[in-house]
């Protein structure tokens, strides 16, 4: 077998957007892949979905199907022989999916592989008149929440990483007024990136003032987040990839400026439960997985000509430049990030590896997508390039949990109820439609360094103005005592 035979590139890309009008019943999820799919064999120029041995697809929400990726291969010209289903709606599946197929032409296994994704979450609203977004994303949610984390109300995205942002920012040494900027620059660009991307869901340029600026169609979600800083799920849209080998992209005659070579990925984890991690003031995962890819595609930040850094929060990508050495000012996306680009759950960088694709073929250069997936728990990263590796990298182990472990520290023990005085870790805070807070979470140690949670009732006006005041250093490392409600829960007070 030739050494082009076990290349992997990229020879087609499609995206969907389907926005059906009052009348219309709108694509479902499947039907969102399918017209991916052909997309990406338009652009290819070559009848391929016939043709397929492998086909990976990005799990869904909106439409519940356990074995979706068989009836998506029975309604192909004819059936894939392998077939991969993610095993969540995860963020980090579309890169995950991609390695495997690198991978298996790596071994000489698979000649032509399809990958794809879509939601349809919008759809999905307007067949029940608009309850099952909102239960589809809130059971996604509870399948997940421990429950101590449940007592407290921490179950959604939006109850989790504003513990990674309050914490990071202290860690930095922030002031609120300097990380709400470097939030506001980075999605300002990304809006930017999206409003010159025709598959992208909003193509509105919004300022960073605007990003900040609070009001009815810019509410605080969850301190210090408002909506324009957060994902876009309420789309529908779909995404597809097509790989082959090199050898075999020739043989169909896809032009090789057309091509965009597959180089290596690493993956890693946080533990599942987001309260017995070491911490919120990095992610051991993120860091061993950026390392590791470009550590294994020979990349330092100076030869990266685009990157993708998965934008759920603002807390992920701040994260991630600042282990990869990201200017702030330059574009974290090349689709236009999770609020702009659009974003449909867990396949969000399929739709970022296809853009990413169109830009290196319109001009030479290398692409870094970091992907995340869960609560800042699974991280998988990978690099696309215009240019051919020196040496393919496939098959390969991307797996760099052991780096990851060695880069981690000590988690506490968690204390599922504690009486006494603390220091406080994080917190998270949601706010109601109305604009104003409905209470408070605090994650805490006690002075033996033990984890605890406490609540902060919504009624308790000047603890709450306390944890978002935009003075001085934060209330990260604030002193308070644990009391016991009486309903399974404790209560934070201040000293």
């Amino acid at each position: 077998m030739t050494r082009a035979a076990l290349v992997p590139v990229i020879i087609g890309v499609g995206q969907v957007n389907d926005r059906p009008g009052p009348e219309e019943p709108g694509l479902d999820s499947a039907g969102l892949m399918l017209a991916a799919l052909a997309a990406a064999e338009q652009d290819a120029g070559v009848a391929l979905l016939g043709r397929l041995d492998w086909l990976g697809v990005v799990n869904q929400i909106s439409f519940p199907d356990p074995a979706i990726d068989a009836a998506l291969a029975d309604r192909l010209p004819a059936r894939p022989g392998h077939l991969h289903l993610t095993g969540d709606a995860s963020g980090h599946g579309p890169v995950e999916l991609l390695n495997r197929a690198a991978n298996a032409i790596g071994r000489g296994e698979v000649r032509i592989a399809a990958i794809t994704g879509g939601e349809a979450l919008r759809t999905a609203a307007r067949r029940d008149g608009g309850g099952a977004m909102a239960n589809a994303l809130a059971a996604a949610a509870e399948a997940g929440a421990t429950p101590l984390a449940r007592r407290y109300g921490l179950v959604t995205p939006a109850d989790v990483y504003p513990l990674y942002e309050n914490a990071t920012r202290a860690a930095w040494g922030q002031t609120l007024a300097e990380a709400q900027a470097e939030t506001a620059l980075i999605w300002s660009g990304m809006s930017k990136v999206a409003a010159a991307n025709p598959n992208a869901w909003l193509h509105q340029p919004v300022d960073p003032a605007g990003i900040l600026a609070e009001g009815p169609a810019n509410r605080m979600i969850s301190f210090p987040y408002t909506k324009l800083m957060v994902a876009n799920s309420a789309v529908n849209q779909g995404a597809a990839l097509i790989v082959t080998s090199l050898a075999m992209a020739r043989e169909l005659r896809v032009p090789e400026h057309r091509l965009i070579f597959v180089g290596a990925g690493a993956a890693a984890h946080e533990p599942a439960d987001f309260l017995r991690r070491d911490g919120f003031t990095a992610s051991a995962s993120l860091n061993a997985t950026i390392d590791g890819t470009l550590a294994a595609n020979g990349l330092v930040m100076g030869i990266l000509d685009h990157v993708e850094l998965y934008s759920c929060f603002p807390c992920v990508p701040k994260m991630a430049r600042r282990r990869l050495g990201w200017p702030v000012d330059r574009p974290h996306s090349v689709y236009g990030g999770l609020t702009f680009g659009g974003g449909p759950i867990g396949n969000c960088m399929t739709h970022a590896a296809a853009a990413m694709v169109e830009r290196l073929r319109a001009g030479a250069g290398t692409g870094l997508i970091v992907a995340n997936g869960g609560y800042a728990t699974h991280n998988h990263a990978i690099a696309l390039s215009s240019r051919p590796p020196a040496a393919n990298p496939f098959p390969q182990e991307y797996d760099v949990q052991a780096d990851a472990d060695a880069l981690r520290g000590p988690a506490p023990d968690l204390l599922e109820m504690y009486e006494g005085p603390g220091v406080l870790e994080s917190f998270v805070m949601p706010y109601g439609r109305e604009g104003t807070p409905r209470g408070a979470t605090i994650v805490a140690r006690t002075p033996e360094g033990a984890r605890f949670l406490a609540a902060v009732p919504g009624d308790d006006g000047e603890t709450l103005s306390w944890l978002s005041t935009p003075d001085g250093p934060g209330p990260v490392g604030g002193r308070g005592r644990s009391l016991a409600l009486g309903d399974g829960r404790c209560r934070w007070v201040r000293e």
